[in-house]
């Protein structure tokens, strides 16, 4: 699990590998300074519906990761990620891609 907390009032938690791959995005756009929306679904244990928030370069954002390791990042993922963050409606969390069987490089 990790943790995504925006301008230190807005906290949600994701499902392990994704965290590290919303930071590469987001590292990426903001770096350029590309301000985008962000947005994702809100668990049904919590009331459903989605969030949406505006990603800027002044953005106060932290990224928590509860393991110590630096997961491996799947290329086809953040490419993918990438792909919705630059569309007018942004970022959207979207499934990692399986890799293909004995694909080491992601």
């Amino acid at each position: 699990m990790g943790t995504f907390i925006y301008e230190n009032q807005l906290r949600v938690e994701f499902e392990d590998r994704a965290p590290a791959h919303l930071q590469m995005v987001t590292g990426n756009k903001l770096r350029r300074r590309e301000p985008f929306f962000f947005t994702w679904k809100t668990d049904v244990s919590l009331g459903g519906g989605r969030v949406t928030v505006w990603m800027h370069p002044q953005s106060a954002l932290v990224f928590r990761f509860h393991g110590s390791r630096t997961p491996a990042l799947n290329r086809d993922w953040v490419e993918a990620l990438m792909f919705t963050a630059n569309t007018s409606s942004g970022l959207c969390l979207v499934p990692e891609p399986q890799v293909p069987f004995g694909d080491t490089t992601a």
